[in-house]
């Protein structure tokens, strides 16, 4: 029997689990680990955290899936996207990794766009602007604030690439993370050595590129034993966290799309040729399927809104679900339901930590907005998961408009274990939204790629038909699609009419 492992290198911890070539799930475990944030908007982790983490759950899986080391036939790598771990001549980390969400970067990104010849220039170059999360300024950033770290660099390398690093001993990487990066040549998928050269940095500082699935090295006979495992293993490129979770969800092919609403929303679309938003509103990048590209766009709090809201406002709710051991969404979810679609003119604006897509706006600030004497708690909870989903219609309506095809959108993350907030969505944006047999995000997807990279499947796609169905689907429900419809360019131009309140917001509290 063959079993594939998938580890996905998270933010807050790393998971892995073992898959059969048939798609069964036979076991997963987690492992935390901390985040350090030793400035205002600073963002920071210990590579080393993530190779232990990868070591502890890997044996974990190995022993709840009372798998046989020798049926390991292969294993992908997924993770965190945009984060770089800086490696001297001896192949030591020389500072803790930058991470996606750290924004020390204003600055740098303001360089690379004047290196590039302005934003457009840039945009044409690697098909996405400079963003404070991208790897490019990060590496300026050490440049000019830790010159004396920079002279040390010899190997920059992602937070996945890392653990590819102590599991092979291989200095790779693969086209839909380092899409990410700012420094690949998305339509060519190899490193752009017209901006390299333009930022004056040396392509030697960064690996080499695979496609997702072929095979980027072998378990090393020392990494091995740490893992319980033969020498020899391969590792296949993998995926990007996004990427990865989209073949995950069976996001193979054109004209399905994925809505996935965790603690960020992530509105993803495969696409067969190169396409980017003039404007830069979307990311598009390299997908894990070969020669092919995806388009995204960001909600940076959409399922991390209704968080908030439970943990600062629903103390009873909290309180009650404990004591009838429910989960406490289900209890606030029954509050929003109570209140009539469109919340009755109350409009909750999600950029609790400023936004990405469409307005890349560090300053943006979340607002409730229309409030009077008729809303109650129904109307607060409720606004606040139409105004995350408003705020991925905002994503969707951008890929409609650069004409890809929307046929389907597959819901995934938290926002898709509701009913209730199920069909918000198919109301919002519009079309039929369903679910699918797989809920085990990124790690499932790059076991996919290593059962394809070994040989199992002939490619991705046929990989995805064999192993994820749809079980579960929801239309828009018409009289509520008018209320959105009606109620979605006013959302749109709340933000407009606050933009520069939300600066002088940001510029009151810096005093």
């Amino acid at each position: 029997m063959s079993v594939f492992l998938g580890i996905d290198i998270g933010t807050s911890g790393t998971k892995t689990l073992a898959m059969r070539a048939d798609g069964k799930i036979l076991a997963s475990a987690t492992a935390e680990y901390p985040l350090s944030s030793p400035r205002p908007g600073w963002s920071e982790q210990d590579p080393e955290h993530w190779w232990q983490a990868s070591i502890k759950t890997v044996k974990a899986v190995l022993k709840a899936g009372k798998i046989k080391p020798a049926d390991v036939a292969g294993i992908g790598l997924s993770g965190q996207m945009h984060g770089s771990v800086f490696l001297d001549a001896k192949q030591n980390v020389i500072r803790p990794a930058l991470l996606w969400n750290d924004q020390r970067t204003s600055d740098e990104c303001a360089e690379i766009e004047s290196r590039a010849g302005g934003r457009d220039k840039l945009i044409e170059m690697v098909a996405n602007p400079a963003l404070t999360g991208f790897t490019a300024p990060k590496i300026l950033w050490l440049r000019n604030r830790e010159p004396r770290n920079f002279s040390r660099v010899r190997q920059v390398l992602l937070p996945k690439d890392y653990v590819r690093f102590r599991l092979t001993g291989e200095f790779a990487t693969e086209v839909s993370d380092a899409s990410g990066t700012l420094l690949l040549d998305v339509r060519k998928r190899g490193w752009s050595h017209t901006l390299l050269e333009k930022l004056e940095l040396d392509s030697a500082l960064l690996p080499r590129v695979y496609e997702s699935e072929e095979v980027s090295g072998q378990l090393t006979a020392s990494s091995a034993k740490l893992l319980g495992l033969p020498a020899g293993v391969p590792v296949v490129g993998g995926g990007g966290d996004q990427a990865a979770g989209a073949v995950g969800n069976g996001i193979v092919r054109q004209g399905v799309i994925s809505a996935t609403m965790g603690t960020s929303g992530v509105v993803f679309a495969h696409s067969d040729e190169v396409q980017y938003d003039p404007q830069g509103r979307l990311h598009t990048f390299c997908h894990a399927v070969r020669d092919k590209w995806h388009i995204m766009g960001v909600v940076l709090s959409a399922g991390g809104s209704l968080q908030w809201y439970r943990n600062q406002l629903a103390a009873a709710e909290v309180a009650l679900a404990k004591k009838k051991k429910v989960d406490p969404y289900e209890l606030i979810m029954a509050q929003a339901a109570a209140a009539p679609a469109g919340s009755e003119g109350l409009f909750f604006l999600p950029y609790l930590t400023g936004e990405r897509t469409p307005h890349a706006d560090p300053h943006a600030r979340a607002a409730w907005v229309g409030l009077s004497l008729r809303h109650g708690i129904p109307h607060l909870v409720r606004s606040v998961v139409e105004g995350a989903t408003y705020a991925m219609r905002d994503s969707l309506d951008i890929i409609q408009q650069m004409q890809v095809p929307v046929k389907e959108v597959r819901l995934s993350g938290g926002g898709a274990r509701s009913p209730f907030w199920r069909q918000v969505q198919a109301d919002i944006y519009g079309v039929k939204t369903v679910t699918t047999n797989s809920a085990e995000g990124p790690a499932y997807g790059v076991a996919l790629l290593a059962a394809v990279g070994t040989g199992a499947y002939r490619n991705i796609v046929e990989a995805c038909q064999a192993t994820i169905k749809v079980v579960d689907s929801t239309l828009p429900q018409a009289k509520a699609r008018k209320v959105y419809d009606a109620a979605y360019p006013e959302y749109q131009q709340l933000y407009r009419s606050l933009k520069n309140d939300f600066r002088t917001i940001a510029q009151l509290v810096a005093k």
